[in-house]
């Protein structure tokens, strides 16, 4: 992921591609993606193929690396990541039914 910030994507990772939810559509995923699925644009190599693009989803754009979410490995930032979308999922209903984590 090829990412502009003060602090660099780790190579190999993928995590903010894989844990969070996404509600929007976004290239390949026409209803969103749900919460530990990797994303349809992500490569081989673990790095995002619509980044820099017009079509990227706004919520990936304002992802950003950061220590706190990335850690010190990619299974920290899966961590990580993945209890910030438990934490912050809407509440569970019999009809909207929780991310899959």
């Amino acid at each position: 992921m090829s990412c502009r910030s003060d602090f660099p994507c780790r190579d190999g990772c993928g995590a903010c591609c894989i844990a969070p939810s996404i509600a929007s559509p976004l290239p390949g995923m026409a209803e969103g993606k749900p919460a530990g699925v990797p994303c349809a644009q992500l490569l081989p190599d673990m790095r995002c193929a619509v980044f820099g693009r017009p079509d990227r989803p706004a919520f990936c754009a304002g992802l950003k690396p950061s220590a706190e979410m990335c850690g010190e490995t990619r299974e920290a930032a899966l961590h990580w990541l993945t209890r910030l979308e438990i934490l912050t999922a809407p509440e569970l209903t019999p009809d909207r039914p929780g991310p899959r984590v």
